[in-house]
């Protein structure tokens, strides 16, 4: 597991868009595994302006999103889908067509049939990474077990309380949501992490320190992944106890 240190979020943020310019650069017919939230948004304004300076095109690239919540519309401010066009897809000349985003308003189990396919289609170059205040990655939330593939999650309290800033209350925050389970995750050929915020340093102190691995806080399953590059701020780092 590779740990970079960066001097500020802003610095992360490019970090993590450079690690993915380059799997771009290096396979202009990649597929990216894509994040939403609060810490992978300042990534996105990054890839526009590589492809609005000409650095590299999205046209042949394909992406698919780690999860959607359920009872929300595509169009809904706070879907997915409203979220990766707004911040990404509307501003590159990628294929729309070439975008997945699980949707969250169809029959779930013909959409969990249809995210499963996908994903064996679609094999992922590469996974941008948040992670959850609960060491959640996508919606896969602590407990006793965890799924592998995809499947209907239900909120933590912990998530629903984190994500409530992005609603006008907590209450409106949905409870369940479609992800794509740990085993999906690690089926990826590279996975990149973004973390910012000492709310995140006790899951991330069991992730970077020692070999164990919990259901408990999923995000330390990624120590079985052969290549994972976790980029966080000095400020973090410093509440971690590591350094790059």
């Amino acid at each position: 597991m590779k740990i970079i240190v960066t001097d500020s979020y802003e610095a992360s943020c490019r970090e993590a868009a450079n690690q993915l310019l380059s799997v771009v650069k290096d396979n202009p017919q990649a597929c990216l595994g894509l994040a939403t939230g609060g810490t992978a948004q300042g990534v996105y304004p990054y890839l526009v302006e590589a492809y609005k300076q000409q650095v590299v095109s999205f046209k042949e690239i394909r992406t698919v999103n780690l999860d959607e919540y359920i009872g929300l519309k595509p169009d809904h401010p706070q879907s997915y889908r409203h979220y990766m066009d707004t911040y990404l897809f509307d501003h590159i000349d990628i294929n729309p067509l070439n975008t997945y985003i699980p949707s969250g308003s169809q029959l779930l189990q013909p959409e969990i049939t249809n995210f499963s396919r996908i994903l064996e289609i679609w094999p992922r170059d590469v996974q941008l990474l948040g992670v959850g205040v609960n060491g959640h990655i996508g919606f896969n939330e602590p407990g006793e077990v965890l799924q592998a593939g995809v499947h209907v999650a239900t909120l933590d309290a912990a998530t629903i309380q984190a994500n409530a800033r992005f609603f006008a209350s907590e209450d409106e925050v949905p409870r369940t949501a479609i992800t794509m389970g740990v085993g999906d995750i690690l089926q990826v050929g590279k996975i990149v992490l973004l973390a910012t915020g000492s709310q995140k340093a006790a899951v991330l102190q069991k992730l970077l320190t020692g070999d164990d691995v919990t259901t408990q806080v999923p995000c330390t399953l990624l120590k079985l992944h052969r290549d994972v590059t976790v980029i966080l701020d000095k400020e973090l780092a410093w509440q971690v106890g590591v350094s790059s």
